[in-house]
């Protein structure tokens, strides 16, 4: 196996991350403060370090199928350690390992931090901080293809290995144009939110969260998340939270045949149902115990729980046991639509999951039936069904690995469960100890190298990630 142009790819990508860090560092230098000089070394640095590589290795012009494995979970984690520089040599972070899990959390669009004064940060770190998500939150291989067009048609095999969802659809024919057309997506989305969230914040503020809005990550730039942000700041994040969770290929498709196309969409209908039934019901009980939030609120922590973004509008640990502990904590297993940047199983996946169940009931009273499973009018085929399974089984025992690993660490049961959940769902804050209010500073130190590692996992959706473990990879 050659690793040449696994080399090529991920000096090229080191030069991207590199070009990208000169921005918070230009901030920094005429906002007055007193990061630019090291970000400049640290851009500079990395930059003169891939030349070489990327030099050495340039004459290498396809992947293998090895080769795209491993480009894409070395990406992640090259990513994670480049974005870590800036914040270890800050010195607003009190280890690098805890800068480290703040670059994972930030690449893999979780939002989980371990900071406790956000607000004291200088504006080159917050932003920073947000663009790492941003970056993140399409996908750096995807942002890579689309603007570096050097990888011919091995670009097709990075493509349907980091877009997430369980059915990458191409909305042309070859898939860089797809890729661009994405790109133009996720920046438009993303420049429309920033003027509307302008209206009623700073600049760079609404900037920031536009950043991280769009990728469903969740970092913020005050310490209370959203909390204490007026309605209409919260109405448009919400908006753009939907939206971000949304099949882009849907919105590709809106944008031809109107608005109907959305409608047409069984699973935006399944997706938009979710949202307004799991409301109501957290509504109705929060009405019936006197413990609760408003209606935005509520809309808006179900959406961000859901689309794994990871803000928070109201502290729900407040609210009723049956609301946080069984339904909220369920919604973090589920995540959106197939296509878009949310984390979790992803909505699709846990409908083909029911409807494979209830065709199995079927056989058991006609053995010899042949009953198709079907999401509206599309016939979902057998390998789709065998691969879902099979993703739906490792997500669990990874949970669960986590889950009793942080519980032997000493932490009570409700916060390792609720961990490792929003850490494989890539969402942020979770229950417990690591509430909206809290933070993962206390995590031990394993626990939070295990944490990074479900939250990688969670992103690459698994397979991409374990396939590097087995020997058949290995084999020449």
């Amino acid at each position: 196996m050659s690793l040449r142009p696994t080399f090529r790819f991920l000096a090229v990508l080191v030069m991207f991350l590199s070009l990208c860090l000169f921005i918070p560092g230009l901030i920094d230098y005429f906002s007055g403060e007193t990061q630019s000089l090291y970000l400049f070394k640290i851009a500079g640095f990395s930059f003169i370090a891939a030349i070489p590589v990327w030099f050495l290795s340039r004459k290498a012009r396809s992947f293998s199928n090895r080769d795209v494995f491993l480009v894409i979970v070395f990406s992640w984690v090259l990513a994670s350690i480049l974005g870590s520089f800036p914040f270890y040599f800050s010195g607003y972070f009190p280890s690098y390992p805890d800068a480290l899990f703040e670059a994972v959390s930030g690449v893999t669009t979780t939002g989980a931090t371990i900071l406790t004064d956000i607000e004291s940060l200088p504006k080159s770190i917050l932003l920073w901080r947000a663009f790492l998500q941003w970056i993140g939150g399409l996908g750096i291989v995807v942002f890579t293809i689309a603007l570096l067009p050097l990888f011919g048609v091995s670009g097709e095999k990075l493509f349907n290995l980091e877009f997430p969802g369980p059915a990458s659809e191409k909305m042309t024919p070859r898939i860089q144009e797809t890729a661009k057309i994405l790109l133009g997506f996720y920046v438009g989305f993303t420049f429309v939110e920033f003027l509307l969230l302008s209206y009623s914040m700073t600049f760079f503020n609404a900037i920031c969260h536009a950043f991280t809005t769009m990728p469903t990550g969740g970092f913020s730039t005050f310490n209370s998340s959203i909390n204490d942000q007026p309605i209409y700041v919260k109405t448009v994040i919400l908006l753009f939270m939907i939206i971000g969770g949304t099949n882009f290929v849907l919105h590709f498709r809106a944008l031809k045949g109107g608005f109907r196309s959305y409608i047409r969409d069984r699973e935006f209908l399944y997706y938009a149902g979710l949202i307004a039934i799991v409301s109501s019901v957290i509504l109705l009980i929060s009405y019936i115990t006197s413990n609760g939030s408003g209606v935005l609120d509520t809309v808006f922590q179900v959406v961000a729980i859901l689309t794994s973004t990871g803000y928070t509008a109201t502290d729900y640990e407040l609210w009723s046991p049956y609301v946080k502990q069984f339904i909220l904590f369920g919604l973090m297993f589920v995540g959106a639509m197939g296509g878009s940047t949310s984390g979790g199983i992803k909505l699709i996946r846990v409908v083909a999951i029911f409807k494979y169940a209830k065709m199995e009931l079927k056989r058991v009273l006609h053995s010899k039936a042949i009953i198709p499973i079907r999401i509206g009018s599309k016939v979902i085929e057998d390998e789709v069904i065998r691969k879902t399974l099979g993703f739906f089984l490792f997500y669990i025992m990874f949970f669960f690995f986590a889950s009793l690993s942080f519980s032997a660490m000493g932490i009570d049961m409700e916060s390792s469960f609720g961990a490792a959940a929003s850490g494989m769902g890539n969402i942020g804050p979770s229950l417990g100890q690591f509430g909206p209010t809290d933070t993962y500073l206390s995590l031990p130190l394993a626990g939070k190298f295990i944490m990074m590692f479900c939250m990688i996992l969670g992103r690459l959706e698994i397979f991409a990630v374990l396939v590097l473990f087995t020997k058949t990879y290995w084999r020449t």
